[in-house]
C-alpha cells in the first residue's frame, strides 16, 4: 500500500463541501416546502396535507443524518491531515478510513431520501393522472 499524504485527504474537501451544500439546499427546501404546508393546515385540515408533512419529516431526519455523517468525514480528513503532518501515519490511516465509511453512509442516505422523494412525487403525479382522466 502506497503511504497516505496530505494530498489524498485534501482531495476530499471539494467533493464534500459540494455535497454539503447540496444537502444544505434540500433542507432549505424542505424547510419551505414544511412552512407552507404547515399554514395550508392550520387554514384547512386535511389529511392530505398530513401524510405530506409525515414524509417530509421522514426526509428531513435523512437529510439531517446525511449532513452530520458528511461533517464528521470532513472533520476526520482534516484530523488526518494533522496526523500526517505530526508523522503518525498509522493512526492516520484508520482515521482516513473511519472518514470514508462515513462519506459512504452519507451517500447511503442520500441515496434512501432520494428513493423516497420519488416515491411522494409519483404519488402526486397519479393524483394528476386520475384526476385528468376523470375529466376526460
Amino acid at each position: 500500500m502506497n503511504q497516505l499524504t496530505l494530498t489524498t485527504p485534501a482531495l476530499l474537501f471539494s467533493a464534500i463541501s459540494l455535497i454539503m451544500l447540496a444537502y444544505t439546499n434540500r433542507f432549505l427546501a424542505y424547510a419551505a416546502v414544511i412552512r407552507n404546508l404547515h399554514d395550508k393546515y392550520l387554514q384547512h385540515k386535511d389529511d392530505t396535507l398530513v401524510a405530506q408533512i409525515k414524509n417530509l419529516k421522514q426526509r428531513l431526519y435523512l437529510t439531517r443524518s446525511m449532513q452530520i455523517f458528511g461533517i464528521t468525514s470532513l472533520l476526520l480528513c482534516v484530523l488526518t491531515m494533522f496526523l500526517i503532518y505530526v508523522q503518525q501515519h498509522t493512526i492516520a490511516v484508520w482515521v482516513f478510513g473511519a472518514a470514508l465509511i462515513l462519506l459512504i453512509l452519507s451517500l447511503a442516505f442520500l441515496i434512501k431520501e432520494i428513493q423516497i422523494s420519488v416515491k411522494a412525487l409519483e404519488h402526486h403525479i397519479s393524483d394528476m393522472e386520475n384526476h385528468q382522466i376523470h375529466e376526460n
